[in-house]
C-alpha cells in the first residue's frame, strides 16, 4: 500500500539522520521499533478511504473548502466554489455551513448556479441560478413558480425573512442536485439551524445534456464546504407511454366564408396506452385543413404524435366536420299558432318560431332553433286565444361565428285550426279512469307550427299524475314518449330533453287539481325537436306553468294526443 510505503521510508530517513548526527568515532546505528499497532492503523486508514468510493457513492475531493471572504466582503459573482459535475442519472450532495454575518439582506447567503460547462468557456450556458431566499432566474425554462419553501414565521410578526436570516447564519446545509433520467434537475436544500430548526427549499427545471455543472456563489456571505459526493438519482424514472387515441370537443359547427377559425374553442384530449389523458397543446397538433373559402361541409383532419413524456412516437388522428356558410345579412321570422276547438290560451315556444336567413349571395334557408335566440316583447309568453296578427311579438337575434349580429322583429299569427275539436269527454266522470284506456284525438302538427287545446280537469286528487298527460307519437302510433303535467316524463325522445321547467308549488298542486283549467300548446319546432307547454289555472286561482322543451322527434311525422288517469277532461 502507498501509505505503508511512505511511512516506512520516513522511518528509514529518520534512522539515517540519527546515524550521522554523532561523531565519526562514535558511529553506531540506532534501532527504531515502530509501534506494534502501526500496521493495523495504516490498514484502517486505507479501508476508510476505500469505503468512501463505492459503486453507489463517489466522494468528491473538496478543492475549495472556503467560499467567500470570512469578513463578508465578497462582491457578487467573484468568489465561487469548485465545479461539481453531475451526470444525468446521478444525484450530487454538497454539505456546507452557511454564514451571513448577521446581514439584513436575504440574499447574503448561499447561491447555486446550475449550468452547462464552466464559466468563460465555450459552450457555457446557465440553466438557472437559485438563491436561498426562494428567488432565482435562468433560461427560457426557468419558472419561479416551481420554487418551494417552508420557511416559518417563528416570532409571529408576519415576516418570515427576519427569522430566515437568523436561522441561516451558521446553519448546516445539505443540498441535493438530482439530475433525473427524465431530463429534469430536482434541487433540495435542507437547512438545520443551530437550535435544530429545519428549513427546506426546493426547485425543479428541465435541462439538457449528458451532465450539468453546479457551483456555489458567495454574495457578502461565507460558506465552509465539508463534503460532496455523487450517488445514483433518487428520482424514479417513469416509463413513457404512447398515445392511443385523440378526440376533440368544442369545435365550431359552422363558420362564415372569409373566416379561417376552424378550431374555435376546440379542446383536444389525448388518451395514452395506460389510460391517462391530457389536453393537448394545439402547437403539438398537426391539422390538414381544406379550402375554407367556398361554401359547403368541410372535413378537418388532426393528428398528434407525442408520447406521455413529450417525446415523438406513433401518431393518432381523427376528423371533424364544419359547415362553411355565406354570411347572413337579413332574417325573416314568423310564428303560427292554431286554436283547436275552443282553445283559450297559447303558450309560445321560442323554438317553434320559423326563422329564414338571407345570405350574402341572395340564397335563403331556415335556421335551426339552436342557431338563434328569441326574446318575447314585454316577456309575454302566454296569449289569450284571440285570433289575429300580433306585430313585434318577439325579437330574433342571430350571432355569427365571427361575432356579427343580425336581428329582426317577428309577428305572431293566431288562427283557428282545421284540426278536429275534442267534443267527447276523455276519462270517466267519476274519476276512476284507469291508465292508458281513454285518449283524445291525435292532432298532427306541421313543422314550425304550434297548436293549442284547453280543457277543464276533474281529478280524484289522489296522485299528482291524476291530471292530463301528453303523448308524442308518429302517425302509426309508435311513440316518441310521454310527458305529465307534474314535471315527469319518459320515452326515447324524453331521454335527451333539453329542459323540463315549472314553477309548481307542490303543497297546493294536488289539492287544487279538481276544477283546474288546463291549456296545452304543442309545438313542432321543425328541427326534429318538439315542445309541450302547459298553462294551468288551479282551482284556487293560482296560475302555474310546466314546460318540456327539446323533446326528440321526427318533425316530418309528429302528432299529439292526451291521455289521463284517475281524472276526466272536458275540452273547450
Amino acid at each position: 500500500m502507498r501509505i505503508k510505503s511512505l511511512i516506512l521510508k520516513a522511518l528509514a530517513a529518520a534512522a539515517f539522520v540519527a546515524s550521522v548526527s554523532v561523531s565519526c568515532s562514535e558511529i553506531s546505528f540506532i534501532e527504531i521499533n515502530p509501534p506494534a499497532d502501526l500496521q493495523s492503523k495504516i490498514d484502517s486508514i486505507q479501508a476508510a478511504k476505500d469505503a468512501m468510493n463505492t459503486g453507489d457513492k463517489t466522494v468528491i475531493d473538496i478543492a475549495v473548502a472556503e467560499v467567500g471572504a470570512k469578513d463578508y466582503t465578497s462582491a457578487w459573482w467573484v468568489d465561487f466554489s469548485q465545479y461539481f459535475v453531475v451526470p444525468q442519472g446521478k444525484c450530487l450532495t454538497i454539505k456546507f455551513i452557511n454564514h451571513n454575518g448577521g446581514s439584513a439582506n436575504n440574499w447574503n447567503n448561499w447561491n447555486i448556479c446550475v449550468a452547462t460547462g464552466e464559466r468563460d468557456s465555450d459552450g457555457y450556458s446557465e440553466f438557472f441560478v437559485l438563491r436561498s431566499d426562494a428567488y432565482g432566474w435562468g433560461n427560457g425554462d426557468y419558472n419561479g413558480a416551481m420554487i418551494g419553501q417552508d420557511y416559518p414565521d417563528t416570532d409571529g410578526d408576519g415576516d418570515i425573512w427576519n427569522d430566515f436570516r437568523s436561522y441561516l447564519d451558521g446553519a448546516s446545509v445539505e443540498m441535493q442536485i438530482d439530475y433525473a433520467a427524465a431530463g429534469v434537475v430536482f434541487l433540495t436544500a435542507t437547512h438545520t439551524a443551530a437550535d435544530g430548526t429545519v428549513l427546506t427549499e426546493t426547485y425543479e427545471q428541465p435541462v439538457t445534456g449528458p451532465s450539468v455543472t453546479a457551483f456555489l456563489i458567495a454574495d457578502a456571505s461565507f460558506m465552509e464546504v465539508k463534503e460532496a459526493y455523487l450517488e445514483p438519482s433518487k428520482i424514479e424514472e417513469i416509463p413513457d407511454e404512447m398515445a392511443a387515441s385523440i378526440t376533440v370537443t368544442g369545435t365550431p359547427a359552422a363558420i362564415e366564408v372569409g373566416s379561417t377559425d376552424f378550431w374555435g374553442n376546440g379542446v383536444a384530449t389525448v388518451t395514452f396506452a395506460d389510460g391517462a389523458t391530457t389536453v393537448a397543446d394545439t402547437a403539438d397538433i398537426t391539422f390538414v385543413v381544406p379550402d375554407l373559402s367556398t361554401v359547403g361541409q368541410k372535413t378537418i383532419i388532426y393528428s398528434y404524435s407525442k408520447t406521455k413524456q413529450g417525446n415523438y412516437g406513433k401518431a393518432v388522428a381523427g376528423t371533424y366536420t364544419l359547415e362553411v356558410t355565406n354570411p347572413i345579412v337579413a332574417l325573416e321570422a314568423t310564428a303560427n299558432a292554431y286554436l283547436i276547438g275552443g282553445a283559450k290560451y297559447v303558450t309560445l315556444s321560442p323554438a317553434a318560431v320559423k326563422v329564414v336567413a338571407e345570405y350574402a349571395d341572395g340564397t335563403k334557408a331556415p335556421l335551426k332553433s339552436s342557431q338563434f335566440s328569441v326574446v318575447f316583447a314585454d316577456d309575454k309568453v302566454v296569449y289569450e286565444g284571440v285570433e289575429g296578427t300580433y306585430e313585434n311579438a318577439y325579437t330574433v337575434t342571430y350571432t355569427s361565428a365571427s361575432g356579427s349580429v343580425v336581428e329582426t322583429a317577428g309577428a305572431l299569427v293566431i288562427a283557428k285550426s282545421d284540426l278536429p275539436a275534442q267534443t267527447e269527454m276523455v276519462g270517466l266522470e267519476d274519476n276512476t279512469t284507469p291508465w292508458w284506456a281513454h285518449f283524445s284525438h291525435d292532432w298532427a302538427v306541421a313543422p314550425y307550427e304550434m297548436a293549442s287545446v284547453s280543457m277543464k280537469l276533474g281529478s280524484n286528487e289522489i296522485n299528482n299524475w291524476h291530471s292530463p298527460c301528453t303523448i308524442l307519437r308518429r302517425a302509426d302510433l309508435s311513440e316518441y314518449g310521454v310527458v305529465r303535467m307534474d314535471h315527469y316524463g319518459w320515452g326515447v325522445g324524453y331521454e335527451g330533453i333539453v329542459a323540463a321547467t315549472s314553477n309548481w308549488n307542490w303543497d297546493t298542486f294536488l289539492p287544487n287539481l279538481d276544477g283546474a283549467e288546463v291549456a296545452i300548446t304543442f309545438a313542432n319546432n321543425g328541427d326534429n325537436t318538439a315542445s309541450v307547454r302547459y298553462h294551468v289555472i288551479l282551482a284556487n286561482g293560482d296560475v302555474h306553468f310546466q314546460y318540456f322543451d327539446g323533446f326528440a322527434v321526427d318533425s316530418a311525422d309528429l302528432q299529439f294526443a292526451i291521455v289521463t288517469e284517475g281524472s276526466h277532461l272536458i275540452f273547450d
